[in-house]
């Protein structure tokens, strides 16, 4: 078996994406935690496993991989005996790399471009249109919920850790209601049926949502 470090902090939700499947997988690993508010990613050690200084950092016997999508894919392909995470049918997987994608570029870019801009720079006013953008991502996941358990079907896969420990951060700058967004509501109900979803998931995100949900006013127009 080969050594597997994760570089993270856990109030990231791609570093609890890669957490929740490492734990699903139940593959030994360590954790080194990396304080991206006090600059450790921007330590000479750590630009030299990862020039783009990100967390998640993966480290699995020497095998460097960043981008906690990449990471995910990169476990289950390596580590899982089944492709129930991550299917192998080809219809399946673009299915699920889609919900990938849709959480890298649009439902943690709506998150990560509010909170950066308060954790290195104090901006405290968030712009409507940024507080729209939040918005038009839960109306999308909500359609891609459908009548489904899960984001591809009755299986929960690395799109639901991907996208759940990103929507169960987004409170923080805005609540999910229940009677807009039911499905939502339903969908991560059923992740917290996962033993280790609040450990790994919910003690992170609400450290993360306790930081920001009372610093933060939407500028008026």
């Amino acid at each position: 078996m080969s050594k597997i470090v994760l570089y993270g902090m856990d109030i990231s939700p791609p570093v609890r994406a890669c957490l929740l499947t490492l734990r699903a997988l139940e593959v030994p690993f360590e954790y080194k935690d990396v304080n991206l508010l006090a600059g450790e990613h921007m330590s000479e050690e750590f630009l030299e496993k990862n020039p783009q200084h990100t967390v998640p950092l993966l480290d699995d016997d020497g095998a460097l991989i960043w981008d906690s999508h990449a990471i995910c894919c990169y476990l289950v392909d390596k580590y899982c005996k089944s492709d129930e995470l991550y299917p192998k049918d080809l219809v399946k997987r673009a299915q699920l790399e889609q919900r990938l994608y849709f959480d890298a570029s649009i439902l943690f870019m709506s998150l990560r471009n509010i909170s950066i801009p308060y954790f290195y720079h104090n901006v405290a006013v968030v712009p409507q249109e940024k507080i729209d953008n939040v918005n038009a991502g839960y109306n999308h996941l909500e359609a891609f919920l459908g009548d489904n358990s899960y984001l591809t079907g009755e299986n929960i896969t690395i799109a639901d850790f991907c996208c759940g420990a990103t929507a169960s951060s987004l409170p923080a700058v805005l609540d999910i209601d229940p009677e807009t967004y039911p499905k939502i509501t339903a969908w991560l109900d059923r992740l917290n049926l996962l033993p280790y979803f609040n450990e790994v998931n919910n003690v992170g995100a609400e450290k993360y949502i306790n930081m920001l949900k009372n610093e933060l006013t939407v500028e008026c127009s």
